[in-house]
C-alpha cells in the first residue's frame, strides 16, 4: 500500500494576475517538481505548532499541484475538520530567490505552503479532501511531469500514492533533500531532439540562476523590464522561517502570496523594487493597504520623533477637593497666643434667676455656677526629602517651590480636617493630632456642639432622609447661639439628594444651591469630601456624619509667636539630601457655647 494524502489541489496556477499584480508563469517553480515543503497555518512561522505537515509538490503546464499531508498534531486536527467541511478551499504559496520581469515571475523558490482563508492567486484552490478508512483500498493518482499522463487506480477510495519508484526515491530522500531526480535521457539520440525546454530542465541551479541573470541583464540594459534575479545563491546559515516576520536579504525577492496578508512591493510606495516590507499588508478590497517597514529609511525612526511636551508647567496634582479648606481657614479667630481659657457663667438655671419680695420676708443670693476650659497646643508638621543630585537634574521647574508648595497644602488641609471633624486616626497612632488640643467640632462637648440626631427605620428612601435633614436643621435653630448666619458643611452626595428633591407634579423644590440655603437658614452650603461615610459610637448606636452647621468665627485657632507655620530647610553632608520641614504649633476650640449643630443620623431603637 503506498503512502496516503489528506487532500490536494492547485498550491499556484499560471499566467494568472494575483492580487498583489505579479503573475506566475510557466515552469516559474519547475525546479520543484518532486520536493516537500512545509504546510502551514496562515504564513504563520513564530511557533512550531503553526505546521500542519507537509505538501508535495509538482510542476505541470498550468501551475504547480499539490498532494498535502497533515500531522498528528492539535492544529493539523483542527486544520483536518476544516478542510472536511469545506471551511478552507484556498492554498497559498510564500516563495524568494525570485527572478521578475516586469510583473512576470520567471523563476523562483516556494518554501512554504500555507492554508489560508483566502488566496492571492484566485485559481489555487483546494480539489480534493480525502477521508481514510482503515480497511480501504488506495485509489492512485500521480502526474508525471515527463509524459504529461495521469496514473489512476481502478479501485478503492481516492487515496494518493505514488509508484514504488517515486516512493523510494522520496523514502531516500527523507534523510537529504525531498526531490525527485530528472528523469530525462542524456543519450546520444535524444540530445538531438532535445527542445529548448528541454535543455532549461536539465541545467543545475546555479548554470540556470546565471541565465536569468544575464536574460534580466539584457532586458534592462533594453528597457524591457526590471529583473530581480540573483548573482548566486544566498548562503542560508539558519532556517527560513527563522526570520523574523520573514525580513528579506539584500539579494532576495520573495512572494508572500496570501490575500489577505500580501507583501506590497515598495514599487507602490516609490522605492526600489529590491525593498520589501517586513511586516504584514492587510490588502482590503478596495486596494487600501497598511504597511510597516523597518527594512528601509532610518531604523529606529522613532528616535527622530519630537520630545513629548507637558501641558502644564509643574505636574498636577491628584488630590481630594480642598475647596473647603480655604471656606474654613479664612474664617477661623486667630489669636497671638496658644493656650485658651474659655470661662462661661450658667444663668440659665432657676437659681440665677431674679426674684420678686415680699415684705418680711428674706431675699435669697443669687447662684450660678461657672464654667471653665483650657485648650493647650500641639505640633503639626509635614516632612519631605530629596536628594540633591536629583534637584540639580531637574531643570524643566523649580522642583523645591513646586514641593514646598504641596507640603503647606497638605498641613493646612490636615488642620482644617482636625478642626472640622478630627484628623480620623486612631489615638494610639503616633502621629494622632490630639483631640484635647484640636478640638473637632464634630465631637465637641454638648456646651458647644449642638447635637440632633435623625432616627431611621432602614426602609427610608433618600428623598425621605433629605426631606427629614430640611426639618431637623430648621428645627435645631433655635437652640443655635453662635455667631450671625453660619455654615452648613456636608458631603457632596447629600447635597445632590437635597436638590433632587420634587413636588408632587415632578417640579424640584430648589432648584438651586442658593434657595436651599435660604429655606436651611444658613449663608452658604460646602461641600466636604473627607465627611463622607464618617460614623462614630455613641452608646450602642453608631452615628453616621449628615451635617455641621457652624460659623467659623466662632472657632479660635491659637499659635504663639514664633508657632506660626514655619518653613525649615536642612542639608544633610552625610547623604547628601536636601530636606524640608514645614509645622506649626497651634491650638484650637470652640470659643462660644451652642455655636455649631451637628446632625447625624442613627437606627432607630
Amino acid at each position: 500500500m503506498g503512502k496516503k494524502y489528506d487532500f490536494s489541489g492547485w498550491v499556484t496556477k499560471n499566467d494568472v494576475q494575483c492580487s498583489d499584480g505579479r503573475i506566475i508563469r510557466h515552469n516559474a517553480f519547475a525546479d520543484q517538481n518532486g520536493t516537500k515543503v512545509p504546510l502551514v497555518w496562515m504564513h504563520q512561522h513564530n511557533a512550531p505548532e503553526n505546521v500542519l505537515g507537509s505538501v508535495l509538490l509538482q510542476n505541470r503546464p498550468e501551475g504547480v499541484y499539490g498532494y498535502g499531508s497533515l500531522n498528528d498534531s492539535e492544529s493539523a486536527d483542527t486544520a483536518r475538520l476544516l478542510l472536511k467541511h469545506d471551511d478552507i478551499t484556498a492554498m497559498s504559496i510564500y516563495a524568494n530567490n525570485l527572478t521578475s520581469q516586469g510583473p512576470n515571475v520567471v523563476h523562483g523558490t516556494i518554501r512554504e505552503v500555507s492554508l489560508v482563508l483566502a488566496g492571492a492567486n484566485p485559481e489555487a484552490r483546494i480539489e480534493e479532501v480525502l477521508v481514510h478508512g482503515e480497511d480501504e483500498d488506495d485509489a492512485f493518482i500521480f502526474y508525471n511531469a515527463e509524459d504529461n499522463t495521469l496514473m489512476h487506480s481502478d479501485t478503492g477510495a481516492p487515496s494518493i500514492e505514488f509508484d514504488p519508484v517515486d516512493e523510494d526515491i522520496l523514502e531516500h530522500a527523507d534523510n537529504k533533500e525531498d526531490t525527485v531526480p530528472d528523469k530525462t535521457s542524456t543519450n546520444d539520440s535524444s540530445k538531438s531532439e532535445r527542445t529548448v525546454q528541454d535543455v532549461i530542465d536539465g541545467m543545475t541551479e546555479e548554470e540556470r540562476t546565471v541565465m536569468y541573470a544575464l536574460i534580466g541583464q539584457a532586458l534592462e540594459e533594453n528597457g524591457g523590464g526590471s529583473n530581480s534575479s540573483n548573482s548566486k545563491e544566498d548562503n542560508v546559515k539558519h532556517n527560513v522561517f527563522d526570520q523574523d516576520d520573514f525580513v528579506t536579504t539584500d539579494n532576495t525577492d520573495e512572494i508572500f502570496h496570501d490575500a489577505m496578508d500580501t507583501i506590497i512591493g515598495d514599487a507602490k510606495k516609490g522605492y526600489s523594487m529590491r525593498s520589501v516590507f517586513e511586516d504584514y499588508v492587510n490588502n482590503s478590497e478596495d486596494g487600501d493597504v497598511i504597511a510597516h517597514a523597518a527594512t528601509y529609511g532610518v531604523d529606529p525612526v522613532d528616535w527622530l520623533f519630537p520630545e513629548a511636551k507637558t501641558m502644564t508647567n509643574t505636574p498636577e496634582f491628584i488630590k481630594r477637593d480642598t475647596g473647603w479648606v480655604s471656606q474654613l481657614m479664612n474664617r477661623v479667630h486667630h489669636t497671638p497666643f496658644s493656650r485658651i481659657k474659655s470661662v462661661f457663667a450658667d444663668i440659665t438655671a432657676d437659681e440665677a434667676r431674679a426674684r420678686g419680695y415680699m415684705k418680711g420676708k428674706l431675699k435669697k443670693e443669687e447662684v450660678f455656677t461657672l464654667l471653665k476650659r483650657s485648650t493647650t497646643p500641639t505640633t503639626i508638621y509635614k516632612k519631605q526629602k530629596m536628594d540633591r543630585d536629583d534637584v540639580i537634574d531637574i531643570t524643566d521647574f523649580d522642583v523645591i517651590a513646586w514641593l514646598k508648595g504641596e507640603m503647606r497644602m497638605m498641613l493646612d488641609e490636615e488642620i482644617a480636617r482636625a478642626i472640622l471633624v478630627g484628623d480620623g486616626r486612631m489615638t494610639d497612632d503616633d502621629d494622632h493630632i490630639s483631640e484635647e488640643h484640636i478640638r473637632p467640632i464634630w465631637k465637641d462637648a454638648e456646651l458647644y456642639t449642638i447635637n440632633s440626631v435623625i432616627e431611621l427605620e432602614g426602609s427610608e428612601t433618600p428623598d425621605d432622609v433629605a426631606k427629614s435633614f430640611i426639618r431637623t436643621a430648621i428645627k435645631s435653630r433655635k437652640d443655635y447661639k453662635g455667631s450671625g448666619n453660619p455654615i452648613l458643611f456636608t458631603t457632596e452626595d447629600f447635597l445632590t439628594d437635597m436638590l433632587l428633591l420634587e413636588d408632587k407634579i415632578g417640579h424640584p423644590l430648589y432648584d438651586s444651591v442658593e434657595k436651599l440655603a435660604t429655606k436651611l437658614r444658613v449663608s452658604q452650603i460646602v461641600t466636604v469630601e473627607v465627611m463622607e461615610d464618617l460614623t462614630r459610637e455613641v452608646g450602642e448606636k453608631t452615628h453616621s456624619l449628615m451635617g455641621i452647621i457652624v460659623n467659623p468665627v466662632d472657632y479660635n485657632v491659637g499659635a504663639d509667636r514664633g508657632g506660626a507655620v514655619n518653613m525649615f530647610d536642612d542639608f544633610d553632608i552625610d547623604y547628601n539630601q536636601q530636606k524640608y520641614l514645614i509645622e506649626t504649633r497651634c491650638s484650637g476650640a470652640l470659643i462660644k457655647p451652642y455655636s455649631a449643630i451637628v446632625i447625624e443620623s442613627a437606627p432607630k431603637a
